[in-house]
């Protein structure tokens, strides 16, 4: 999945439960390998084969901080 799936239900305060829900389970695939699927990504790669490394390892790190940041919003 390309997104992060969560559902907020604000009834579930009034019980007493964690009304944020995560659904989506953590990425499978790292960024890099879902990257070079797309054009656009692999010809950057091509023309800045530095600049693309660096770009999907700080892109990799964002959707790692972003995944464990919901997982603890669902705890």
């Amino acid at each position: 999945g390309y997104w992060i799936n969560y559902r907020y239900n604000p009834m579930l305060k009034a019980e007493g439960k964690n009304p944020f829900i995560l659904d989506s389970k953590k990425p499978s695939l790292p960024v890099e390998e879902f990257l070079k699927g797309e054009k656009r990504y692999t010809s950057l790669k091509l023309s800045f084969p530095e600049r693309a490394e660096k770009f999907w390892k700080e892109h990799q790190k964002i959707v790692d901080e972003r995944y464990e940041q919901y997982r603890k919003m669902a705890e």
